[in-house]
C-alpha cells in the first residue's frame, strides 16, 4: 500500500504515522507513506497557494494550479493507478466499510489536505475521485482526517498486524461494538473481573462476549443495532440477556426483531 499526501504541513505526519504499528510496517516495506509540500509547486515568488474567492466572502480559497501540479507529480511516481481522496465537510462520513474498501480495492491512494475556505472546485472536478469527511464537524485542515483515515486503512493491509483476528474481532467489523475488556489485577478499587472470564471455559467466555457486544451496541448505538441481521443464536442470546438483566429496552427490542 502506498499513500501520497498533498499537504501544506508535511511535518505534522512524522510522529503519528512514523511510530508504533504503522511506523514498523513502513520500516518493513509493507507500507509507503509520502508527503508532498504543495507550496513547492507554486509559480510565484511568494509561494502563494491561496487567493480571494470569486463572488466575494470571507477568507481565501486554495488555488487549483499548485494543487494540480503537486497531484500530477504524485501520480507520476508509480506506474499503478491511484485513487484520489479530498477531505471535506461535504464528503461521505468515513466508516469501517470505507476503510475495508480502500485497503482491499486500491494499492495506491492520494490524500489531498485542504485549508482555508476550501479548494478551487476545478481541481476537485479534474483530479478527485471521492470526498471523505470524519463527521459532522469542521477542523482547521485536512491533515488530521488524513492521519485518521491512513491509520484506519493501513492497519488492514496484510502484514501490518500480526493476524486478521487483530481487527476482525474489533468494534464495527461485523456491525457490532466490542465487548468490555479486563486485565490484571483480578480486583481493582473494589471492582472485580467478571467471574466467567476467570473460569477457563472458552465456549462460555465466547458466549458472554457475544452477549456483551450485542448489549453494548443496543445501548450505545441503537442505529447500528437496528441494521443487524440476527441469527437464531443471537436471538437466543438476547432472550437470555432479557431474563438476566430485566432490561425493558431488551424486552422491547425482542418484540420488534
Amino acid at each position: 500500500m502506498t499513500i501520497d499526501i498533498l499537504t501544506l504541513f508535511p511535518t505534522m505526519f512524522e510522529a503519528p504515522l512514523g511510530e508504533s504499528i504503522i511506523g514498523r510496517a513502513m520500516a518493513k516495506g509493507i507500507l509507503s507513506i509520502r508527503c508532498h509540500q504543495i507550496r513547492e509547486y507554486t509559480t510565484n515568488r511568494q509561494n502563494q497557494v491561496d487567493d480571494y474567492p470569486y463572488g466575494g466572502g470571507r477568507g481565501c480559497v486554495m488555488t487549483a494550479q499548485p494543487l494540480y501540479d503537486c497531484w500530477k507529480h504524485a501520480v507520476s511516481l508509480d506506474g499503478t493507478p491511484a485513487r484520489t481522496i479530498y477531505f471535506s465537510p461535504r464528503g461521505k462520513v468515513f466508516d469501517q466499510a470505507d476503510a475495508i474498501r480502500l485497503a482491499r480495492d486500491y494499492g495506491r491512494l492520494i490524500f489531498v489536505c485542504g485549508h482555508y475556505e476550501g479548494v478551487d472546485q476545478r481541481f476537485i472536478d479534474a483530479a478527485v475521485d471521492e470526498e471523505i469527511s470524519l463527521g459532522d464537524f469542521v477542523v482547521t485542515g485536512g491533515e488530521i482526517p488524513a492521519m485518521a483515515v491512513a491509520d484506519a486503512v493501513c492497519r488492514l493491509v496484510p502484514g501490518v498486524l500480526a493476524d486478521e483476528s487483530c481487527f476482525m474481532d474489533e468494534s464495527h467489523w461485523n456491525g457490532l461494538l466490542e465487548h468490555p475488556h479486563y486485565s490484571r489485577p483480578e480486583t481493582w478499587e473494589g471492582r472485580s473481573v467478571p467471574e466467567i472470564l476467570r473460569s477457563g471455559h472458552h465456549a462460555e467466555i465466547d458466549k458472554w462476549r457475544r452477549k456483551q457486544a450485542l448489549l453494548t451496541t443496543l445501548r450505545r448505538r441503537p442505529d447500528m443495532f437496528a441494521k443487524l441481521d440476527f441469527s437464531p443464536a443471537d436471538r437466543k442470546l438476547l432472550a437470555e440477556l432479557s431474563e438476566e438483566t430485566d432490561d425493558p429496552l431488551l424486552q422491547t427490542t425482542l418484540d420488534t426483531i
